[in-house]
């Protein structure tokens, strides 16, 4: 049975070592999250999911690092049930608004107040993106803004987990987007979300590992480019991002710590683009680029 990693405490030594370990992990992509379970006592715990071959060496690592920081977290590991995560925690989730989206789930669809605002339901599965990380909420208010005046052709959504940017973009502009994620099962969960939300005929989408496919040349360079993933593959990724990006095309990635800041910079300065808005949602960063 798969296993993770699990500890609780106070709000302010779970956050701070969810965020250590958010940096020390980047380049591996372990899913980590803190969130209180216990108001009345202020009791949060902490989730870290490894892969499944490395779990004891992630522990060690873990503790060992937790240590270096004089936090004595009881961190244990635990064992992951058979059970679909997402679809548990839509449960209790509520719509969250972003900019002119609102996301939310199937149990809310019947109730839901969309208040002018375009509604983007996203099925539970095993794809990240449910709009209500920081990540992705920020990301949803940045396109909101950026397309007032600004009309792409070409859009790309690198990296489209749930396809929810893909799906507000498409619903946005009426016109279409290509989606693309490394993960297959991503892409199945893509394709579903888009026929729920009646854009499938807009959407077109693709398992590709970063840019090797012929899609891109078929269907670039693109006027518009959305990256919700981590620092590091964005990194690597920086010089195909900026050959596949239009003259005057823009850039919005999303996924990022503040510390990551400098060499994301640094990196898609080298390729030509230009820094010209960064956003913070949630303790994440959504940085803006033009060519």
């Amino acid at each position: 049975m798969p296993q993770y990693l699990y500890a609780e405490g106070n709000a302010d030594e779970i956050q701070a070592a969810a965020k250590h370990l958010e940096a020390v992990f980047e380049e591996d992509g372990f899913a980590i999250s803190n969130f209180e379970i216990d108001e009345e006592r202020g009791l949060w715990a902490l989730s870290l999911y490894p892969a499944e071959e490395g779990v004891s060496d992630t522990y060690k690592i873990a503790l060992a690092e937790l240590s270096s920081l004089s936090m004595a977290l009881p961190l244990k590991i635990e064992e992951l049930g058979d059970i679909d995560w997402v679809t548990k925690s839509l449960e209790g989730l509520v719509p969250v608004e972003a900019g002119r989206f609102v996301v939310h789930g199937s149990h809310d669809k019947g109730k839901l107040n969309t208040d002018g605002r375009i509604a983007v339901q996203i099925n539970a599965g095993q794809a990240f993106g449910t709009g209500h990380h920081g990540t992705t909420a920020g990301c949803l208010k940045v396109l909101s803004e950026e397309l007032r005046g600004f009309h792409p052709l070409r859009i790309l959504d690198l990296g489209t987990g749930s396809a929810v940017l893909a799906i507000a973009l498409a619903k946005l502009l009426k016109q279409e987007i290509l989606a693309t994620d490394i993960d297959p099962i991503s892409i199945e969960t893509a394709n579903v979300n888009t026929r729920i939300n009646e854009v499938h005929q807009l959407v077109k989408t693709a398992v590709a590992a970063g840019f090797s496919h012929p899609v891109f040349g078929e269907k670039g360079p693109f006027d518009l480019i959305v990256a919700n993933i981590l620092a590091g593959p964005l990194c690597k990724m920086a010089p195909d991002i900026a050959h596949h990006t239009a003259r005057g095309g823009r850039v919005i990635l999303s996924g990022l710590l503040p510390h990551q800041r400098a060499r994301i910079i640094a990196a898609y300065r080298t390729q030509g683009l230009r820094l010209v808005r960064t956003v913070t949602q949630d303790g994440w960063l959504v940085l803006v680029f033009k060519r």
